[in-house]
């Protein structure tokens, strides 16, 4: 049996897989590695900066934030763990 990824910020309900007409990012290592995270309203200048997301598995623990950035190589792709900050 085959799961959908995880959406970030679906804080364990039911159903957490992508939802049809969403765009989405996968976001490779760090704590939320495998994740989705939905990125249907987003502008390009947001896309370009990435995210700052909230994890409980920071380096700075519950509250801190890993810092996810585009892939340069592939801007429709991943976005990739740089590191963690408080």
């Amino acid at each position: 049996m085959t799961h959908a990824p995880r959406v970030h910020g679906s804080d364990g309900e039911a159903d957490t897989g992508p939802e049809p007409g969403h765009d989405y990012r996968e976001l490779v290592g760090g704590p939320l590695d495998g994740q989705l995270l939905d990125v249907t309203d987003w502008t390009a200048d947001m896309l370009a900066g990435g995210a700052y997301l909230i994890t409980p598995h920071s380096a700075y623990g519950p509250g801190g934030r890993a810092d996810y950035a585009p892939d340069p190589g592939s801007p429709d792709g991943p976005f990739v763990w740089v590191g963690d900050v408080p």
